[in-house]
């Protein structure tokens, strides 16, 4: 478990995070959402013992990144927008050098994770020869080569294409469904993490706003919905166009109505994924 109790931090008169309280339950997959300058990056150095709150208390599985370094750095992977690899060296040779600073057996462990990351077909190339997305597939097994409980993630998916993105997030819930890992992940790209995440924080400008489940998350900001309809002949409309409901307990109707009086194709909700909700949160928490 993570845990944040009350923390503040400060870069000279600049408030990074300002009385920062949240808890994260093992084996969640938790987002950390907000613009730029918002604190997500902070709280991971944070995790990490890289910085010193100004007040407050962290721990990770009860352990303090500040008096327990050593051993919550040995409970945490880290992956960054820069993976964190030697580009003359092959994959594997990376793999083996990281594995000895940790202290580790190399070789099982290496091939449990190329098979969950699909790395062989380039693991003993030199790894500046690597995509983007290859380095970023390595990049992970780096993080979770000592089995550590917790996965802290910045911008795991930049640069990647939508094939690369797709991939590692993939991976990503492989790995937290077959290891049990607890992640938390910090991005820009809302669409991404709602594929990945089971719950989200929303900070700005080094504030916690709200948190919750993406269902808690629209049952409190989500006021009416935009449902996109494509049916022939109802209410002198056809093809596609908008309707709106006034709350989910009254969509169902509004959908029964239609299919009863026209031929209903499609509907689709426009407005309560977690772009959506996060924009709400913005006009509504700022």
């Amino acid at each position: 478990m993570i845990r944040f109790d009350k923390v503040t931090k400060r870069f000279g008169d600049k408030t990074a995070l300002k009385d920062f309280s949240a808890q994260i339950e093992p084996g969640a997959i938790t987002g950390l959402i907000g613009p730029n300058g918002a604190g997500k990056t902070t709280l991971i150095r944070l995790l990490n013992g890289l910085l010193r709150p100004e007040e407050g208390t962290i721990s990770v599985d009860g352990l303090s990144p500040l008096q327990n370094g050593d051993e919550v750095r040995r409970r945490c992977g880290t992956l960054t927008e820069q993976p964190g690899l030697y580009e003359d060296m092959t994959g594997r040779a990376n793999l083996r050098f990281y594995a000895d600073l940790y202290g580790i057996p190399a070789e099982e462990r290496i091939e449990e994770l190329a098979d969950v990351l699909s790395l062989h077909a380039f693991l003993d190339r030199a790894t500046g020869t690597y995509s983007t997305g290859m380095k970023k597939r390595l990049g992970l097994a780096r993080a979770m080569l000592h089995r550590p409980s917790v996965l802290l993630l910045d911008e795991p998916t930049n640069g990647l294409d939508p094939d690369g993105t797709r991939d590692v997030l993939g991976y990503l819930r492989r790995l937290n469904e077959r290891e049990g890992v607890t992640v938390l992940i910090c991005s820009h790209v809302l669409a991404q993490l709602e594929t990945v995440c089971s719950r989200y924080i929303f900070l700005e400008q080094g504030v916690k706003k709200t948190e919750g489940t993406l269902d808690e998350l629209r049952s409190r900001y989500i006021r009416s919905l935009r449902v996109e309809l494509r049916a022939d002949g109802w209410e002198g409309r056809s093809g596609r166009f908008v309707v709106e409901a006034p709350s989910y307990g009254e969509l169902p109707a509004l959908i029964a109505r239609a299919a009863a009086e026209s031929r209903l194709y499609e509907a689709r909700i426009l407005n309560d994924d977690l772009e959506s909700v996060y924009f709400q949160i913005r006009k509504e928490e700022s």
